[in-house]
């Protein structure tokens, strides 16, 4: 018996599933990958009835495309038979990336908002694998990952994700073009690694750092770094600013400096 034809896939509330409808900002984002040598290898996070993928697949690139949703991976099967052997079922969290990417490896998507940022830090953990990031998020978590020094915006994803890749904020996209929509606006953001990026510091000393010091980000760093410096003496002229204060080069001068006591 031939299965039956796959009209639509219904999004589901637990996936973080909205699908994207508009055919020009699904070509808009995936044209914003910045380097496209034919044969790239790119991985597509969660593609759903393939708005993206149809135009990723234009572009030649050695596709591939991670999908946990059982229904999205039966209407991908069956209305992109070019993926054929290109579908990984599975979560991308648990994704060894270095397997499927090499250097000038790119991830995109219109991701989950539930794990964006989770999706980040994975492929922050893999940056050797990772040149490029191009990715829907919800606005004001696209804000926070390209915000600078002294906004309040500012914070943990800003300063860990900043330190290894250059951060662009490309366009706001409005609710209406979703199904279902959600109750936010989105924006499309890309990353791209830093080269010969070396903290003087190991990175997760410095991760440490960073996230003690927004953990209480309305005190000053004297009193927010006190679970790092444990009553041992340590004077800084940083001590008296708040963490989003701090530059990526003055936490990494922080960092060094704590790690000497």
């Amino acid at each position: 018996m031939k299965p039956q034809a796959q009209h639509e896939v219904r999004a589901k509330k637990f996936l973080g599933q909205h699908f994207l409808k508009d055919e020009g900002i699904a070509k808009d984002i995936a044209y914003s990958i910045s380097s496209k040598p034919e044969g790239r290898k790119v991985i597509e996070v969660g593609p759903g009835m393939g708005v993206l993928t149809k135009h990723l697949i234009d572009q030649k690139l050695d596709l591939q495309v991670v999908e946990l949703d059982r229904d999205s991976v039966a209407y991908l099967k069956q209305h992109y038979p070019v993926l054929e052997g290109k579908i990984i079922e599975g979560d991308f969290l648990e994704l060894d990336l270095s397997k499927y990417l090499d250097e000038n490896g790119a991830v995109i998507g219109n991701f989950p908002y539930n794990i964006s940022s989770q999706i980040l830090f994975h492929c922050l953990d893999h940056k050797e694998s990772v040149l490029e990031i191009v990715g829907m998020f919800q606005k004001e978590v696209a804000e926070r990952i390209a915000a600078k020094h002294g906004n309040k915006t500012y914070g943990i994803i800003s300063v860990l994700l900043q330190t290894y890749f250059e951060t662009e904020y490309l366009f706001t996209v409005h609710e209406h073009v979703f199904s279902p929509p959600p109750k936010v606006k989105s924006a499309v953001i890309r990353l791209r690694r830093k080269e010969n990026v070396e903290l003087k510091v190991p990175y997760p000393f410095f991760r440490n750092v960073v996230k003690t010091a927004f953990n209480q980000r309305r005190k000053t760093l004297r009193n927010a770094l006190k679970p790092i410096t444990q009553g041992k003496e340590f004077n800084h002229p940083f001590l008296d600013k708040r963490a989003e204060q701090l530059s990526i080069s003055d936490f990494e001068q922080l960092a060094s400096d704590l790690n000497a006591l």
